[in-house]
């Protein structure tokens, strides 16, 4: 069933970084006596504490250079720790303007928009002005723009974003030891008519840097003040030295606010509107080197691995005061597949709903993860997309820079619409040979069939046919039935097929397919499950994703993406392996039909919530602890806030997503 969050609609550009029926079977044999998931005790309280930021704290692969592993946004990783997200996010943003180019050579949906020159819009708001369009409410609005017969699909605006002039005198760092909230030195923000700050200084040289002290990680915390409608911008500069910085910005009782990591090279920033007027503590620390408590210079988790976090010197500047943020309104109609770029001063890009609320907004340029015959635009200083669920005025907006800005606007229909084929979605599990380059692997490989796995799940021979039976029943729930019953699109079409029932029609039109079976080993990626790409649209139909079983079949309590961790005498064996198994196939096919990760640290459980810490919820485990009894959850595509480690921003319909892009 279709679910929604209740959610605060806030006319700001995302300024804060985080907001953060089927047949019966009976229970088998060989369970655990209790689940016994790690406990994490591995990791010190501060890598668990930079992991709930959304800061890695895998080491970083050189600026641009391709990360080790496979890409996190289109994985299920088992592991966050070891995950190089910044990384990822850098190497996608270096490659994104090539693909691009490779795009823009494909025949399809972008050859015929080739023809449709885009429409220039000159912003309305006075050069040198603000305030006239910088909340949705009062957007410009693009008449005869849209989708329909006669309208113009794609648009280039041209503005400026004319921010208040705010000076920032140098001021004199503070003594050490300033590494906690309770310590943080003044900057004189907020004091008088101090609105700004500029600070040099240094990380490590404090009593728990590693020359000069204990090694625990030296941090440099700051008090400013502002009152509400003021708009933070912090930002570091490295001009010399290896110092990787982190900000991070608390409220006075702790509450982390907002998080950056690499917002320019190696180069930290935050943008955060201030609701409520009162002192805000920023926290300047090494990548790999977070507190653990805001309020303990000491917490910090050492110099040693996972990543020995860098020392250095750091130019900070700090400002309050007035940003001018520009909004545009665009007439869609439901169904309609939008996609945004922006070039210039601008460094960030969203879009608003019909309510509005933010359902997009992006600080990067993630295109590299669209396939090649996605017409979306790409290349950028960020690019959002969105599919919309209903018709009406939609909100494109812009910040986070100072002067003259183009954003790029195009808006498509799925691709399938009006045409007789409809998507098949083909689940694969007598094993198969699949290129795995296209996930990073090593080429052809062969891997091996789920029956290679039922006995690691206490399972058998005899219960293969059952279990497949089960788990093309999930996965038609939700794929399937669920976006039908949800009323969005009446003319929304998916035919699931599988090996056991059907024959295999991968190679025909518009057929994608999920492989279920295999292992890290076999197929030389690790992970355990991948997609092909992300497409919003669903403008590639015939691609390809993973669900390998080494680790869901692994022992009891070697991880927690192991469906054994959660299995006991209690358990319905088979219709939890079936359960699981749905979820995780739905998931996987839920990114080539255009879903992003969700945030598995929310109170809502999503078919697209990231692995780490939440694999039990994406499982379907209910409040016992135990998969297979009677409290378990049944898991959906719905509302949810978007993963902060992949750097999105609001609230992500992972249902609406996929549900138009599946039009026949």
């Amino acid at each position: 069933m279709r679910r929604s969050i209740a959610t605060v609609s806030v006319a700001v550009l995302g300024l804060a970084l985080i907001t953060p029926g089927a047949a019966q079977a009976g229970p088998h044999a060989l369970a655990p006596s209790a689940p016994s998931a790690p406990s994490g005790d591995e990791l010190s309280p501060a890598d668990k504490a930079s992991l709930e930021a959304g800061v890695g704290i895998a080491p970083k692969a050189p600026y641009g250079s391709k990360p080790k592993g496979p890409n996190p946004y289109l994985a299920e990783v088992a592991d966050p720790a070891k995950v190089d997200y910044s990384g990822w996010a850098n190497y996608m943003k270096t490659q994104s303007k090539a693909k691009a180019a490779s795009r823009d050579k494909a025949a399809g949906v972008k050859a015929q928009a080739a023809a449709k020159p885009a429409v220039a819009i000159d912003e309305d708001e006075l050069p040198g002005t603000s305030g006239g369009n910088d909340v949705p409410v009062n957007a410009q609005r693009i008449a005869g723009y849209g989708t329909g017969s006669g309208q113009f699909p794609n648009i280039r605006i041209l503005g400026s974003l004319d921010n208040q002039v705010v000076s920032t005198p140098t001021v004199a760092p503070a003594p050490e030891d300033n590494g906690s909230i309770t310590l943080a030195g003044p900057t004189g923000i907020g004091v008088g008519t101090q609105s700004g700050a500029a600070i040099s200084s240094q990380i490590g040289d404090g009593p728990h840097g590693r020359q000069t002290g204990d090694g625990s990680n030296d941090f440099d915390f700051y008090k400013l003040s502002a009152p509400a409608g003021k708009v933070l911008t912090i930002s570091t500069a490295t001009p010399t030295g290896p110092l990787d910085t982190v900000l991070q910005l608390f409220a006075p009782d702790g509450t982390l606010l907002a998080v950056n990591d690499d917002f320019s090279g190696i180069d930290s920033r935050i943008v955060y509107r201030v609701t409520a007027a009162g002192d805000f503590y920023l926290a300047v620390a090494a990548y790999g080197g977070l507190p653990a408590d805001p309020f303990d210079s000491g917490s910090g988790g050492g110099i040693g691995d996972p990543t020995p976090p860098t020392e250095g010197p750091y130019n900070l500047t700090l400002t309050s005061g007035g940003v001018d943020e520009d909004f545009f309104a665009v007439k869609l109609r439901a169904g309609d597949v939008i996609g945004g770029s922006v070039t210039g001063s601008a460094t960030y890009l969203t879009v608003y709903d019909t309510v509005p609320r933010e359902v997009h907004g992006s600080r990067q340029d993630a295109s590299f993860i669209y396939p090649v015959d996605s017409p979306l635009p790409a290349g950028g200083n960020a690019v959002t997309d969105y599919v919309a669920t209903k018709a009406g005025w939609h909100y494109v907006g812009v910040a986070s820079g100072s002067g003259a800005y183009q954003i790029t606007v195009e808006a498509y229909r799925p691709v399938l619409q009006g045409a007789k084929p409809q998507q098949t979605l083909y689940l694969d599990f007598d094993g198969a040979r699949v290129n795995t380059a296209v996930f990073g692997g090593g080429g052809n490989r062969d891997l091996t069939p789920l029956a290679a796995f039922l006995t690691s799940w206490g399972l058998t021979r005899a219960d293969e046919d059952a279990l497949i039976d089960l788990v093309v029943a999930g996965v038609t729930e939700n794929i399937k039935h669920d976006l039908e019953e949800s009323g969005l699109n009446p003319k929304f079409k998916v035919k699931i097929t599988n090996s056991k029932d059907n024959a295999d029609t991968w190679s025909k039109a518009n057929v994608s397919r999920v492989v279920v079976g295999g292992t890290i080993e076999e197929s030389g990626v690790d992970t355990i499950g991948i997609a092909q790409s992300i497409d919003p649209g669903n403008f590639e139909t015939e691609e390809t994703a993973l669900v390998l079983l080494d680790v869901l079949s692994s022992p009891a309590g070697s991880t927690p993406a192991s469906l054994n961790t959660y299995l006991t005498s209690d358990s319905d064996r088979l219709k939890f392996v079936a359960q699981a198994l749905a979820n995780v196939i739905s998931h996987e096919a839920g990114h080539f039909f255009g879903d992003f990760h969700t945030d598995n640290q929310d109170a809502l459980p999503n078919l697209m919530d990231a692995g780490g810490t939440g694999f039990g919820t994406l499982f379907g485990v209910g409040p016992d602890g135990v998969g297979g009894t009677a409290d378990d959850i049944d898991v959906d595509f719905g509302e949810s806030l978007f993963l902060p480690a992949e750097g999105f921003v609001g609230t992500e319909d992972t249902l609406g997503r996929i549900v138009f892009g599946l039009t026949s």
